[in-house]
């Protein structure tokens, strides 16, 4: 759907952008769409994370971590 805006429809968008929310607000605006899409990423790699759980450590690597935890 994107991929066919090209630069004039761009252009197009932001002259738009400016009209509707004015020079003040358009910053505000875009931290606001920024954060949601930082937290929409950081929800999808928790939810990808999750149903991909580690592979098993082999037995050395496991004897060590047990190690370090105990001597906390």
């Amino acid at each position: 759907m994107l991929q066919n805006i090209g630069i004039p429809g761009l252009i197009l968008l932001v002259i738009l952008a400016l009209i509707i929310f004015g020079p003040s607000k358009l910053p505000e605006v875009g931290r606001a769409l920024g954060s949601t899409l930082k937290e929409f990423k950081k929800s999808a790699n928790e939810l990808v994370s999750d149903n991909n759980p580690e592979p098993p450590l082999p037995s050395s690597q496991e004897d060590d971590r047990e190690s370090q935890t105990e001597n906390r």
